[in-house]
């Protein structure tokens, strides 16, 4: 492990720009009372480590302890699927740097979630296997290219989160399913859909599991969790944050960011995830400077811009996942999005947006994609004990092992079986390619904004909203944007879950140009602060942990 740690310092000290930072004043000084974990935010919890109310290892026991409480039993969230062993001891070293040195960063010993389809090193004690049994045991090489981001900045790899196994792209399966961790489930309702794929950071965000998480989105795997649990996402711009180390679906959509409570959080974990990394080419493509997105935090972000709504098939049609609750709600966003300076361009429709709802190019990509990355992936490993070294290996896998991977109403992996009948990077595949960039780009995102001269598209987080960021890897910005009534009619959304529900959160959703995160992240922020609509509602009562740092520091 020894080597693994100098590789940290180094790649701490060769990025230093990227993790500086100035503490605001008040960070540093004490505070008199605990944070509740169950909202506490990045900066209160370095205001408390700072001021030796408590240190990471006490936030560590919390932690463990508030997931002790709700994964497996009482509401049986299912949010996390393994933690840490490892984890109190990087808090206690952590915390002795703190005394000497003072901390690296505003995640110096603050406690990390991570999807579990972000490679760990096995020597940790955690496994990396995207829910599925055929890699239990598996041997990455190394860790994913934002963990080592991490760790450099002092973060604690506290567990790995659920999430729908093969990030939802194994077959017709309901969200938030894994063969390891089973179903998870929202924490605003009873076997509520929690939304997928990285649904486990979600929820365990959402309730307090931890204060921050990561998750990865192809397609909407990073806003519909932040939608459907309160909170606010960053679905970066793809090649913003290396995916080097995470199993994959596509190089052409996949990305990772943050799933928290916050746009404040949300801009401090991006200014360190973010960045340029060998092992990942897509990242070679992006800005020079990451930029320090916390700088973006202004509640002025909106005066004096114009958003534009496209209207036309993404709001007000039954294939838009259409609901009076959200659009009345999404109405009035509109109007407060006004009331901050801004000027709505209403509507502001795609030329694109016909041909994207009917599009199967996203299919062919991702199909062709997954199948030459999956197998790589394998390739990749030091060691699988299953003996799977393919995606046939995979397929042929499950039907042996029914138990674990294909139990009653979760046999399907049509996905896997159309994606191991792709026959490599055809003509056809790069012609999907090309269109997607037509539709999602030169006649989709970007073609709106040059046409109506717009600083940023917006639109409830719910429906087909990530379906033109995602085909050409453009950046979304989520945050909450309302609650189902408590007379909305209960909905199926899978074998063991519900959707919609009473209390069900959904978002709101900022959608911009590549790497057009820094002034997405001022709007959210804008809008989340003029609304507070996280506090306008908890989870239910049995999914909330009660314990607290008080707790662990009076023991």
């Amino acid at each position: 492990m020894r080597w693994h740690y100098l590789l940290s310092v180094l790649v701490f000290v060769l990025l230093g720009n990227v993790f500086a930072f100035d503490l605001d004043p008040q960070i540093a000084t004490a505070d008199s009372a605990f944070p509740d974990l169950y909202e506490a935010s990045v900066e209160e919890l370095q205001r408390g480590l700072n001021s030796g109310l408590f240190t990471s290892v006490d936030l560590v026991k919390a932690y463990f302890a508030r997931i002790d409480e709700v994964n497996v039993k009482g509401p049986k969230l299912r949010a996390v699927l393994e933690l840490n062993p490892s984890a109190l001891s990087q808090a206690a070293a952590l915390d002795q740097e703190r005394k000497k040195t003072g901390p690296r960063g505003l995640l110096h010993g603050i406690p990390i979630l991570l999807k579990d389809n972000i490679a760990t090193v096995a020597s940790e004690g955690m496994n990396t296997t995207a829910g599925s049994f055929s890699l239990l045991g598996s041997v990455v090489p190394d860790d994913a290219g934002v963990v080592k981001r991490l760790r450099a900045a002092g973060a604690i790899i506290l567990g790995k989160a659920n999430l729908s196994e093969w990030a939802h792209f194994r077959g017709n399966l309901a969200s938030g399913w894994s063969g390891r961790g089973l179903q998870c489930t929202n924490a605003y309702f009873p076997n509520a859909d929690p939304c997928g794929s990285s649904s486990g950071s979600g929820v365990a965000a959402s309730i307090g599991l931890a204060t921050v998480t990561l998750g990865t989105e192809t397609d909407g795997s990073i806003t519909c969790p932040t939608s459907n649990n309160n909170l606010a996402g960053i679905k970066p711009t793809v090649g913003l944050t290396s995916r080097a180390g995470v199993i994959p679906i596509s190089a052409h959509q996949d990305t990772v960011g943050p799933i928290v409570r916050s746009m404040t959080d949300a801009a401090i974990v991006l200014s360190v995830i973010a960045g340029k990394d060998p092992n990942d080419n897509f990242t070679l493509v992006q800005p020079t400077k990451v930029p320090d997105y916390t700088k973006a935090l202004n509640k002025n972000a909106l005066k004096g811009k114009r958003i534009g709504v496209p209207r036309h098939v993404f709001l007000n049609t039954s294939i838009s996942g259409d609901d009076p609750s959200v659009n009345v709600q999404f109405e009035k966003a509109l109007d407060v999005i006004r009331s901050l300076g801004a000027t709505v361009v209403d509507p502001a429709d795609m030329p694109s947006a016909e041909e994207i709802i009917r599009s199967n190019n996203e299919t062919i990509v991702l199909d062709t994609d997954f199948k030459v990355q999956l197998n790589q992936w394998f390739e990749s490993l030091l060691s699988n004990p299953s003996g799977v070294r393919s995606l046939a290996d995979l397929i042929k896998f499950d039907d042996d092992n029914p138990d674990l991977e294909e139990p009653a109403n979760f046999e399907d992996q049509s996905e896997l079986i159309a994606s191991e009948a792709t026959q490599s990077f055809d003509n056809a595949f790069f012609a999907a390619l090309a269109a997607d960039k037509d539709l999602g780009s030169t006649r989709g995102i970007d073609a709106t904004l040059e046409m109506h001269n717009l600083d940023a598209l917006v639109l409830p987080a719910t429906g087909f909203t990530t379906v033109p960021a995602a085909i050409v890897g453009y950046p979304i910005i989520t945050v909450p944007l309302g609650f189902f009534p408590d007379n909305v009619t209960v909905g199926r959304a899978g074998p063991e879950t519900v959707y919609p529900a009473p209390g069900v959160p959904f978002g709101l959703s900022f959608l911009g140009t590549a790497f057009s995160e820094f002034d997405l992240i001022g709007f959210g922020y804008a809008y989340e602060q003029a609304t507070k609509t996280r506090l306008a509602r908890r989870a239910y009562p049995a999914a909330i942990p009660k314990t607290q740092l008080k707790d662990i520091v009076s023991k």
